[in-house]
């Protein structure tokens, strides 16, 4: 009987919680009592002073003030930070649909938040973490290594040619440097990738149910947002130091919980949008690659042109057959 019961009460807050998730933001009501503006002395009816903006509810100092104070140095006291961070993991489809329909006074800008939330990733990264360590350098150190020992096993691998051994090389290290740049650039690199993906997947949801004409750049906004809960799930393993293995498993759960929010914007079922969203991926990934390989190529050409004279690969074409010169 006491276990029904217990099951009965589960049951219920779950209920309530599906329908708070539906539940667009409520803003405060309008106070109906006589102020008198601390900073300009007009006497108004409401939250806020008509004349200078200052809050009806200014009180005297807190440190809750004092910590929201230092927070809006860095941009993130104001606007619904700690609220958009709550209903980005806890109602993240229809938060993005609220501010797609025009609530966006409630909510912290997408772009904003995207930026802050990589610069943060990069402090938890720089030494920012329980362990203060530079995981950046470890995980670039890492990387180098990786690429010398398959250099090392293409130069003792006695099957391969000395140009087949020299492209690999040369792979390699192009691989490391575009790596390396990706790095430095990661935000703008997520907001391509980002804009890139919107395209596909808007073509596949435009007339979805819950927004019958989302256009593209509504889509983009969307992804930007999906971005950030994913960033916001990545700083947990980054923060507590996960070996890199385990990061990337864990981040790739984060990636793949990014079909709850999509479901929830698009209206939508968990089928329906699994199958839109593979099929976008097919154009993304294609497009991505492509834009790897272009970066890797023109880094090595531009910036290190020494690998290639490592190399020294000479191509000619001979009876129509390549051969090639190291």
């Amino acid at each position: 009987m006491m276990a029904k019961r217990t099951i009965m009460k589960v049951k219920d807050k779950y209920r309530r919680f599906g329908e708070w998730k539906q539940q667009p933001h409520q803003v405060a009501p309008l106070s109906e009592d006589e102020h008198e503006c601390a900073t300009c002395s007009t006497h108004y009816e409401g939250n806020y002073c008509p004349r200078c903006g200052q809050s009806a509810r200014i009180g005297r100092y807190s440190f809750k003030k004092a910590l929201l104070l230092f927070l809006d140095v860095w941009g993130v006291g104001n606007r619904g930070m700690f609220r958009s961070i709550r209903d980005l993991l806890l109602r993240p489809g229809y938060m993005i649909r609220d501010y797609l329909r025009g609530m966006q006074m409630a909510y912290f800008p997408p772009f904003k938040m995207l930026f802050l939330l990589c610069t943060l990733s990069f402090l938890i990264d720089s030494g920012l973490n329980i362990q203060g360590i530079n995981r950046y350098k470890l995980y670039m150190q890492e990387q180098k290594e990786y690429a010398e020992q398959k250099k090392a096993e293409a130069q003792n691998n006695k099957t391969l040619t000395e140009a087949s051994r020299a492209t690999k090389m040369a792979v390699q290290d192009m691989m490391y440097l575009a790596e390396e740049k990706i790095k430095e650039y990661y935000q703008f690199v997520m907001l391509g990738s980002l804009l890139v993906f919107s395209l596909p997947l808007w073509l596949l949801i435009r007339r979805c149910p819950a927004i019958p004409d989302l256009r593209l750049s509504e889509c983009f906004v969307s992804m930007v947002y999906i971005a950030n809960i994913i960033l916001i799930y990545s700083l947990i393993p980054s923060l507590l130091c996960f070996s890199f293995k385990a990061e990337s498993r864990f981040n790739l759960v984060a990636v793949l919980l990014a079909v709850i929010p999509i479901k929830q914007l698009s209206g939508y079922s968990y089928w329906g949008t699994i199958w839109r969203l593979l099929l976008a991926l097919i154009p993304f990934i294609f497009i991505l690659l492509l834009l790897y390989w272009a970066t890797a190529l023109y880094i090595v050409f531009t910036e290190h042109p020494e690998f290639l004279q490592e190399a020294n690969i000479v191509a000619t074409i001979v009876d129509g057959e390549e051969v090639f010169k190291a």
